[in-house]
């Protein structure tokens, strides 16, 4: 049976539920599922709660734990992919330093000068574990699901050999709350969506095969709809909103997400309570991530026995396809192409993908509406100059990528620009070596 290989496995919201997700399906059960972090003390609660979890259903699935990245991926089939370079300390390093300069960034691991920073620390080591799969497993399916989804799948595309997918849930998460705001319950809506990643588009939205934008935007001409109580961690939906009145089709990933992409939102202080944003999400995500952690190592200790119910996450229905050959649809990150014709060949995009016994099949989508084309070219063209300045080790190519980046510009002028990148290399140069 297959081998699963967890990279960054001690990250344990991710990892419990792929580990779950894997055996929910009868015919993964027999599989052997390597965890592999480089920290023992993040990796031992894992392996913990996955051998309890197999114990409890009385399974024959082989777990295996390891520091050591080269004997995790011998006989590896699939390899997914959820590092987390220098750990909490470092997740918003360089979006604080950005707010100094009057760049408020919402969650900074996408674009701007967070996400291209972020993808600075991880696309480096990203790139050496595809170099080993490279020598160790060839044939593997690499399944990243690390951000900055879009320049670390462009990198591995254009830089390694490994047949690889970038998967991400803004997609099923964006369904979910589509579905909510029109009172129809989700598994019944249907939709084609394609774009980038956290910036797809619903371009069809279906119940019982009939078109219900219509019924959307009736919906979202009260705000209550989307501003009333918010179950999602990021708050009132009102920056997605403003983008489906104004672009005419409805977006994946969060309002605060979507606000750090665009020039309109973030750019002054009083626009942050009209749109009901909060500024960086670093206490927030430090209290629940405590917060994740102390319920987890609670319930390893626990007589409680672990639920067997699928995340909705994209990973293992890939695995359960490609081993038994039952067809499913996924949405998933890939070069362009020709796939979406009116952005640019090479790029990463978010298409609709086929999955079977034979692989992953994106597939094809044509021109995307106009509007929302150029839209997403705003962000490909800082994804495309941080993947080749991230590469080359080219600090010039860094600096011109956030000179790009839509937020950036609508707040500072290009010498400011200038001295916000040099303060952050200059305070993450642990991880940024080698730069000219």
């Amino acid at each position: 049976m297959a081998k699963i290989v967890l990279i960054g496995a001690g990250s344990h919201v991710f990892s419990r539920h792929l580990i779950t997700d894997i055996l929910t399906y009868p015919k993964l059960r027999d599989s052997t599922i390597s965890l592999m972090d480089i920290s023992q003390e993040n990796l031992d609660p894992v392996a913990a709660f996955a051998n309890k979890l197999v114990r409890q259903q009385g399974f024959k699935t082989k777990m295996e734990a390891t520091t050591s990245r080269r004997e995790s991926l011998e006989g590896a089939d699939y390899v997914f992919v959820t590092i987390s370079v220098g750990g909490p300390k470092w997740t918003h390093a360089d979006s604080k330093i950005a707010a100094k300069y009057g760049v408020h960034e919402g969650v900074g691991d996408t674009l701007g000068p967070g996400g291209v920073f972020y993808a600075a620390r991880h696309v480096p080591p990203i790139l050496e574990i595809c170099c080993d799969m490279e020598k160790i497993c060839p044939d593997a399916w690499l399944m990243n699901y690390t951000n900055p989804m879009a320049i670390i799948s462009w990198a591995v595309s254009d830089y390694t050999k490994i047949k690889n997918v970038g998967l991400c849930h803004s997609v099923q998460g964006t369904s979910a709350e589509l579905a909510r705001y029109m009172g129809i319950p989700k598994d019944e809506l249907s939709y084609w969506v394609a774009g980038i990643n956290h910036m797809a588009w619903f371009l069809k939205l279906q119940w019982h095969g009939k078109d219900v934008y219509p019924l959307l935007r009736e919906k979202l001409k009260d705000p209550a709809v989307y501003t009333a109580a918010y179950a999602h961690w990021a708050g009132p939906d009102v920056v997605r909103a403003e983008i489906f009145k104004a672009f005419g089709y409805f977006n994946t990933e969060s309002s605060v997400h979507m606000s750090e992409y665009t020039p309109y939102f973030r750019k002054r202080p009083e626009l942050f309570e009209k749109f009901k944003l909060k500024y960086l999400f670093d206490d927030a995500w430090i209290t629940r991530r405590d917060t994740e952690d102390a319920e987890f190592f609670q319930l390893i200790k626990s007589d409680e026995k672990f639920p067997l119910s699928h995340s909705g996450e994209y990973g293992s229905i890939i695995i359960n396809s490609m081993e038994t050959g039952q067809p499913s649809r996924i949405n998933a990150n890939v070069k362009n192409k020709g796939y979406i014709t009116n952005l640019p060949a090479g790029c990463c995009v978010e298409v609709p993908c086929l999955v079977d016994k034979e692989g992953i099949h994106p597939c094809f989508v044509g021109d995307l509406p106009a509007q929302c084309a150029a839209l997403n070219r705003t962000n490909i063209n800082v994804q495309e100059m941080a993947v080749r300045g991230i590469v080359e080790k080219d600090k010039t190519k860094i600096f011109q990528s956030i000179l790009l980046d839509p937020l950036t510009g609508a707040v500072l002028t290009i010498d400011e620009t200038r001295r916000m990148v040099e303060e952050i290399f200059k305070a993450e140069k642990e991880y940024l070596k080698g730069y000219k």
